[in-house]
């Protein structure tokens, strides 16, 4: 039998009730400057859906909720495994358990600002080590998410990540207005010195995303 978006979310969210539910297939909770989410991402017909993990900075003004660090549920082909509407009932829980058994980061327990911020650098080692275009505002984030929760050994241990990372990145592949990466990493360095704006600008970002009902588990 197919069911609605909001019989698909409500299951969720009570399998996942450290979320919240945002919107229709969102689910969201806030570990301190960041969003951790799991979205129900429609399939191109609509007629499915792709458990995705997520998690989004607020630290940096964005318009939308990001799916940054995206991990969608994967078969055990590894291709991503897409959930039919018509099919969910019979494939909810095992998708559920494919999701916390995949994703990097813990969607049961709370994972800490460490372990999130050590997850941004393995995800641009990662990327970088499988051919994919570099992670730069990735790991950017790593460092001003430090910063804003004045952890500075994490802030040095970002720095030099981005600083081996400076060292093979192809250039090429650099965003289309990159200057270079002294000037990119003293920008960020700069902003991460500054953790009062960075802090109002997560509050900023909480307000404009209406987060504030959004449980901080931080």
């Amino acid at each position: 039998m197919t069911v609605g978006s909001g019989k698909v979310t409500s299951d969720w969210g009570r399998t996942f009730d450290q979320f919240a539910v945002w919107r229709p297939l969102r689910l969201l909770r806030l570990l301190g400057p960041v969003v951790q989410g799991i979205t129900l991402d429609r399939n191109t017909a609509g007629d499915a859906y792709f458990p995705t993990v997520h998690i989004h900075v607020l630290a940096v003004p964005f318009p939308v909720i990001s799916l940054t660090m995206g991990q969608r549920l994967l078969d055990d082909s590894g291709a991503q495994k897409q959930v039919m509407f018509s099919r969910h009932a019979e494939e909810f829980r095992v998708a559920v358990e494919g999701v916390r058994r995949q994703s990097s980061l813990s969607v049961d327990e709370p994972p800490g600002i460490v372990e999130v911020v050590r997850a941004l650098h393995d995800h641009a080692k990662n990327r970088h080590a499988d051919g994919h275009p570099p992670a730069v505002h990735e790991v950017g984030q790593s460092i001003l998410v430090a910063a804003v929760c004045a952890e500075q050994d994490l802030v040095d241990e970002g720095t030099a990540v981005a600083r081996s990372l400076l060292e093979v990145w192809p250039r090429t592949r650099l965003p289309l207005d990159w200057v270079n990466g002294r000037v990119w990493l003293d920008e960020v360095l700069g902003r991460a010195r500054d953790a009062k704006d960075l802090a109002r600008v997560v509050d900023q970002q909480i307000g404009y995303h209406k987060l504030a009902d959004i449980p901080n588990l931080i």
